[in-house]
């Protein structure tokens, strides 16, 4: 089946649970991330949105209107481009935490990538967030959250941590437009890494997975067919890579908007 570069629509709303998932996964982070987690960096932060909001309106990473809802919601935040990594960024989680020691609180606030600042004080190779004002907000002590919102940008330290969504598990979103000759998905909810590094299709009666293509922020995409559902699913993580397989997580029947959640998680 020959395939090509493919772009994906817009994104909307339905939810479906099926399907047999195996999991199969390493026990353990890579190093690279291993250090991720464990040293605090340098950085410099911004807030945008109102000030107790939850930041962006859908975002770079296309997961829509689910960062107004739980468990994005109030936890979400753009990044610099040397984080956003051209969208292999997306979903990532970093714990954030406030230096200047008048208005700031010792603990860290948890936030996940959702969306991309890549101008003004993010460009340059800067690493930098802009949170939501709700985020931002929160590193502050009891009586200085005016305060740190009036600060503009402000130094920072931050790491890596692991991503947690309780009570969820892998979902696939079926982008809008997708066809048995165009399929695009959305994928949401990884906990431990986050991110997603490769994607992989395989058809029904089938023992080839094919290789799905970023197409941007957290969508991936496969072009060619006629594809032939149910099609099981194969999730590789970008910093661990640790694989996720859900098999005929696709019904035959699927359709675009539609979401499909696998019964497992990376962590679970």
């Amino acid at each position: 089946m020959k395939r090509f570069r493919c772009m994906s629509p817009c994104m909307s709303s339905a939810l479906l649970i099926l399907g047999a998932v195996s999991v199969f996964f390493c026990v353990k982070v890579s190093w690279a991330l291993e250090e991720e987690l464990l040293e605090w960096h340098p950085a410099t932060a911004t807030w945008y949105g109102s000030p107790d909001g939850d930041g962006s309106d859908g975002g770079a990473c296309g997961y829509g209107n689910l960062v107004d809802v739980k468990p994005y919601r109030k936890r979400v935040g753009a990044v610099s481009p040397v984080l956003f990594k051209g969208g292999e960024g997306c979903g990532a989680c970093y714990k954030v935490k406030c230096t200047d020691e008048s208005m700031c609180a010792r603990r860290a606030v948890t936030f996940v990538v959702t969306d991309e600042c890549p101008g003004g004080p993010c460009a340059f190779g800067k690493t930098h967030f802009d949170l939501s004002g709700s985020v931002f907000g929160r590193m502050a002590i009891a009586d200085k959250t005016t305060t740190i919102l009036n600060s503009g940008e402000i130094p920072v330290l931050y790491r890596r941590t692991l991503c947690e969504f309780p009570r969820k598990n892998v979902t696939f979103h079926v982008n809008e437009g997708s066809t048995p000759y165009w399929f695009s998905i959305l994928i949401e909810y990884e906990d431990g890494d986050g991110d997603v590094g490769a994607v992989h299709l395989r058809e029904a009666e089938s023992d080839e997975w094919m290789a799905m293509q970023h197409s941007w922020g957290a969508n991936w995409c496969l072009l060619g067919g006629p594809m032939k559902a149910p099609f099981s699913l194969r999730v590789t993580t970008f910093s661990s890579n640790r694989t996720l397989s859900a098999r005929n997580i696709i019904p035959p029947n699927w359709y675009p908007t539609a979401s499909y959640r696998s019964r497992l998680n990376f962590d679970r």
